[in-house]
């Protein structure tokens, strides 16, 4: 093992973790030390350039996709855009919550519902429908990112193993 595989192996892990907390930038973490493996190790163009623009189409799919799949749940209930700002809002506001990993799907849930009942005056069962919706899009943008880290983990420590 050498110190770009252990760097890389220490900020891969920190990010994957990272993945379940609202807020913190898990995905760039991860780029961050590939780049920083690949500089340790001497940057060499006809290797590395692959893995560092493998990483960043990785980390910007990964980024979309997160995003994608939260209004994709929003929408595909009956959400409404204050649904989804009340949902991003409520995000933001969860990471004060002293409950994690629950503060991740608390505190958007709630802001949806929230949004949903107060600004667009939806019944009850229909802006509990919009949060549901919220949830399952979290949900799926979170299992998505998830695999996607694990990809570029996977990728980058058979990159840099006996380097």
């Amino acid at each position: 093992m050498t110190w770009p595989f252990l760097v890389f192996l220490v900020v891969w892990l920190v990010g994957v973790i990272c993945t379940f907390l609202p807020v913190v930038p898990a995905t760039l973490i991860i780029f961050a030390g590939a780049l920083v493996a690949v500089l340790m190790d001497g940057y060499q163009a006809a290797q590395d350039l692959t893995v560092l623009l493998t990483f960043g189409l990785v980390a910007i799919l990964a980024l979309v996709v997160d995003n994608l799949a939260a209004s994709w749940g929003a929408r595909k209930f009956g959400g409404s855009k204050a649904g989804m700002w009340g949902a991003l809002l409520g995000g933001l506001l969860s990471f004060f919550i002293p409950l994690p990993p629950f503060n991740l799907l608390i505190g958007p849930v709630a802001g949806a519902l929230i949004a949903e009942l107060l600004f667009e005056r939806k019944p009850l069962n229909e802006a509990l429908a919009s949060a549901w919706g919220t949830l399952v899009g979290l949900l799926s943008g979170i299992a998505a990112k998830l695999a996607l880290h694990v990809l570029i983990g996977l990728y980058g420590l058979w990159h840099f193993w006996g380097r």
